[in-house]
């Protein structure tokens, strides 16, 4: 087993149909594309457009 990044909390901001919302992620880095991916999966099963967004660690 190889050793990985923490794990930290990120507040990730962005729009879903262009409405701006937030979420609390556990995620390895602050990239947008590890956020997309895990609000992807937040919001599988849908036609929701996903866009603008933001990474922050979450206090």
């Amino acid at each position: 087993m190889t050793a990985s990044a923490p794990v930290v909390k990120y507040a990730i901001s962005y729009k879903l149909n262009g409405e701006r919302r937030f979420e609390f992620a556990l995620l390895q880095s602050p990239s947008a594309e590890e956020a997309l991916a895990a609000l992807q999966k937040m919001h599988s099963g849908s036609d929701d457009v996903i866009s603008d967004v933001k990474v922050s660690k979450a206090l």
